[in-house]
């Protein structure tokens, strides 16, 4: 296989190393555990073939092929052509055909196969080997000139999209035009010579976009084959994809070349696409669909309308086409046994591509399958109960981000619904928002705060920003398996697809479905669950979380060893995060009570008091509103720990900035208009993120932390009067840089409990301790520890004084920082465990020097970063904290923190 110099001179990569690995045919040189090799597709079409099943042969250049094309200047290892050859050959004589060879051309398929799933989002490139010559030597062997011609002009289109970035429009132009003219409906109905005049139509739109003809040479449109496949790595939706899966981009992807089988030969002939249970639902039932006479992007394009594979998936859909069980028996038997043997082999539910030709099948790849986060519950919970996999492994199958599809609501079963069209449940769930036509606006409206649902004809890759920006997508064409059901269920979006009675007209911005109308900007619902796309906004309900949730979260609570708080300061939060299996509140923020509509104005004239005594009126009135707040939440929490950060922002957060609320509030309060003014000035701050917070506040007025220490105690002994309960609180001074700051506080705490233990005649139980925000706080822990009796990480400010970044301006610039390789995630989403980390580390070990019995959590964010969880179990934190919806997340995130800690401590 020869190539330009300037394509494969690489002195960086002159090594001996195997590029190219070959499978099929009695030769597999690659196995199921190569996938960081050959890639998810290469390294499974191995294993099928290992195992007896019907897999065309091939061969799969491997993923460091990748690496080194993009690290040496998209110039490739200079060993890799003869490779390629030998691969070819060997091809060549377990099919029995020649690459090029017009008397029996052997054709292939050129597909990217990275190492874990990207559905769509990379190219693929079929009947690659034909010309103007080997079509005739297809014509020969199969003895259809309609069906070679179709082959070719397929791949005409697909190559020159694919390889010469033609936008496939303008072959469709051409073949819409042809079937315009001559009063054609389906592509089906064209013959032979049609075909031949839509080929000499594409070969037209090719001269014209490029300059030059269609390549004739094969080995010139392998060459350009493979090299697209790995340019697509690069591609806009792959890195999009790759950014919203957290995927490396040094992972690469690898290049699968495989002997073409055909779909499209006849009616004895069939492609299809098949999940060994239920995706949407987890059901142990065959799921997929399938065309006859097709090939295989027919089915996920949604260019035409797919048949179920089973007559339960047929009479549940309504669907009047004839499923392969009845079309195909003798198949449909052989696709049964091939899925019950690889779920066996693989021991997980299995998304299978085939392919039938003349009436035989043929495998084209197993991979697990993309799953909803309720279908991956069941799956994992029946498997374990099958006796297929153990508790532990069923935890680990679980992406805990993916329980976040859970515990949002659903529609409202006794709400009423205008439905004004039905479709296929392709991803459950329920969502509301605007008509938006176009994944670009779906994007925009998403970033200004609109919620939008995505209306397509049908979705492509190209899609996928704004279909993550959707909170749901709905598309008139396409079945289960489209690309927008695929995507929208690895993504946790609601998806209805193939509402054929919806006719959207882009040109216009509308929807219009018998008679009624609908505008870009309208309100619609669907129901992802039943298929049901509705006018207007819908009602919700609270999920439920029993059953197979449930049961997995009990395995992995079992299993962690961190407990898991809360971030809450109001009754409902707090009650939604015990609903969710909070074990406590790690942070309850008193100065989100301070901003309460019938508080602020008291809080307001605490602020612009003229001295000690007059903030002491304004602290009065506060104090029993603080204290019913805390009863509130000790009550909520019964017994468990609760951690209360006393007041944390700078004063002038709270001060009107407006100058018609500027001197509303003067009025309220009865002030002069220019001393609010010259308190406002005086407040001011350049930069307020390290200004007058914190600690400093109570430094400079301790009696608001006298106030709220008084609130927290007397909030216990009311709680122990009510209910009985012992409230052992947890008061934690924010912004602590000092072991000075702390202990001049502790003072004024101690203080207060003991005026308030001596009046109870009772000890007053409580914890004192400090939120390490700052470095100098981590590096001098060991000090501060003396004092304090926990430490709680602020990962968000911690973050930021570490890198010197500022979280609310940072957004603009941190995607360069990612693009360029400087910084591999957002540090405000998942934590620097290099850097912050390392800190976190010397503060937890300082600190249980000098205290051994130390409590250690972390509440900002990162607290439901399933990656930064990972961190804090390797530390050796007590507990994290975080947002109340994300508490199901942190407990099987932490539970599989605390396996992999297990198995690594087993491999010794």
């Amino acid at each position: 296989m020869s190539t330009t110099t300037a394509a494969r001179t690489n002195p960086a990569a002159t090594d001996s190393r195997k590029w190219v690995y070959s499978f099929g045919g009695g030769k597999n040189e690659g196995r199921a555990d190569m996938k960081n090799l050959l890639g998810g597709k290469g390294a499974n079409l191995a294993e099928m073939s290992t195992l007896g099943l019907p897999v065309p042969p091939g061969f799969t250049i491997t993923t460091e092929v990748c690496t080194a094309y993009y690290a040496n200047g998209r110039r490739y290892p200079d060993d890799l052509d003869g490779q390629i050859d030998a691969a070819m050959a060997v091809l060549e004589k377990s099919i029995g055909a020649g690459f090029g060879k017009v008397e029996n051309p052997l054709l292939v398929s050129v597909r990217s196969g990275a190492r874990v799933s990207m559905p769509g989002m990379m190219d693929t490139v079929l009947n690659l080997g034909l010309n103007d010559e080997t079509v005739q030597g297809l014509v020969d062997r199969s003895g259809d000139p309609r069906f070679a011609y179709d082959s070719y002009r397929r791949f005409i289109q697909m190559y020159g999209n694919v390889v010469l970035n033609i936008d496939h429009h303008e072959f469709e132009d051409v073949l819409e035009s042809f079937k315009r003219d001559g009063d054609l409906n389906l592509d089906t109905d064209l013959t032979a010579e049609d075909w031949q005049e839509v080929i000499r139509g594409y070969k037209k739109v090719v001269e014209h976009a490029k300059g030059k003809p269609f390549p004739q040479d094969v080995k010139e449109q392998l060459n350009g084959a493979i090299g697209a496949v790995f340019g697509s790595w690069m591609n806009p939706r792959a890195n999009t994809y790759r950014r919203l899966h957290n995927i490396p981009e040094a992972w690469g992807t690898a290049v699968t070349v495989q002997g073409m089988v055909f779909g499209n030969m006849g009616e004895d002939c069939a492609t299809g696409v098949a999940f060994s249970r239920n995706p949407s639902t987890g059901e142990n039932a065959f799921y997929g669909e399938y065309l006859i006479n097709a090939q295989g992007e027919d089915v996920v394009a949604g260019i035409r309308t797919p048949q179920h594979l089973t007559i339960a998936g047929k009479l549940a859909n309504q669907s009047t086409l004839p499923a392969m069980e009845e079309t195909m028996p003798g198949v449909f038997k052989d696709l049964v046994a091939v899925r019950d043997k690889l779920e066996t082999h693989y021991r997980d539910m299995q998304d299978l591509e085939f392919t039938v030709q003349q009436g035989k099948l043929y495998m084209l790849q197993t991979r697990s399958g993309k799953r909803t986060a309720a279908a991956a519950l069941k799956i994992a919970v029946e498997m374990a109960s099958e006796g297929l996999i153990n508790h532990e492994e069923a935890i680990k199958r679980i992406d805990p981000m993916a329980l976040d599809q859970l515990l949002h609501p659903t529609l409202d079963p006794k709400a009423s619904r205008d439905v004004i069209a039905r479709g296929l449940p392709a991803s459950p769930g329920a969502a509301s928002g605007k008509i938006v036509f176009k994944a670009d606006q779906a994007e925009q409206m998403a970033q200004s705060g609109e919620k939008v649902i995505l209306c397509r004809i049908e979705t492509s890759p190209e899609d996928i920003h704004g279909m993550h920006a959707a909170q749901g997508i709905m598309t008139t064409r396409g079945g289960m398996t489209s690309h927008a059901a695929v995507v929208a269920r690895g993504m946790g979006r609601p998806c209805v697809s193939g509402a054929g009675d919806i006719r959207i007209d882009y040109k216009e911005g509308t929807l219009t479905v018998r008679g009624r109308v609908m505008k870009a900007g309208d309100i619609m619902t669907i129901d992802g669950s039943t298929g049901e796309v509705m006018v207007g906004l819908v009602p919700t309900k609270q999920p439920e979380l029993s059953g197979d949730f449930a049961t997995l979260m009990g395995w992995a609570d079992a299993e962690r060893r961190m407990k898991v708080r809360a971030n809450a300061e109001t009754p409902l939060d707090a009650q939604t995060a015990r609903r969710f299996g909070a074990e406590g509140i790690g942070l309850c923020r008193t100065e989100h009570m301070f901003f309460d509509a019938e508080r602020i104005l008291v809080v307001r004239e605490m602020i612009l008091a003229d001295d000690e005594a007059g903030r002491r009126v304004a602290l009065a009135k506060i104090e029993p509103m603080q204290r019913q707040d805390f009863v509130e939440l000790f009550k909520i929490m019964t017994g468990l720990p609760v951690t209360i950060r006393l007041l944390d922002p700078p004063l002038h957060e709270f001060l009107p900035h407006g100058e018609k609320e500027i001197a509303e509030v003067a009025a309220a309060l009865k002030l002069d208009l220019p001393k609010v003014r010259n308190r406002l000035a005086e407040l001011s701050e350049s930069n307020p993120m390290l200004g007058h917070r914190g600690c400093r506040l109570g430094i400079s007025y301790p009696e608001i932390y006298e106030m709220q220490a008084r609130a927290i105690f007397e909030a216990t002994v009311q709680v122990k009067a009510d209910t009985g309960e012992t409230v052992t609180p947890e008061i934690m001074i924010p912004l602590v840089g000092t072991k000075k700051e702390l202990d001049i506080l502790k003072v004024v705490i101690d203080r207060v409990a003991a005026e308030i233990g001596t009046r109870e005649g009772r000890t007053i139980a409580y914890q004192v301790g400090t939120m390490i925000e700052l470095p100098r706080a981590a590096l001098r822990a060991g000090q501060i520890a003396e004092t304090a009796e926990f430490f709680s990480f602020g990962t968000n400010d911690l973050t930021q004084t570490t890198f010197g970044l500022s979280r609310d301006d940072s957004a603009s610039f941190l995607p360069a920082y990612q693009r360029n390789g400087i910084l591999e995630h957002d540090p405000f989403v998942t934590l620097d465990t290099v850097g912050v980390g390392e800190l976190i580390q010397i503060a937890a070990e300082r600190g249980r020097a000098t205290r051994p019995t130390l409590k250690l959590g972390i509440c900002g964010e990162h607290g439901g970063d399933p990656a930064s969880i990972k961190f804090c179990e390797t530390v050796g934190l007590d507990y994290v904290s975080c947002s109340p919806y994300r508490v199901p997340i942190a407990r099987l995130a932490a539970a599989q923190a605390a396996l992999l800690s297990k198995d690594a401590k087993k491999a010794g």
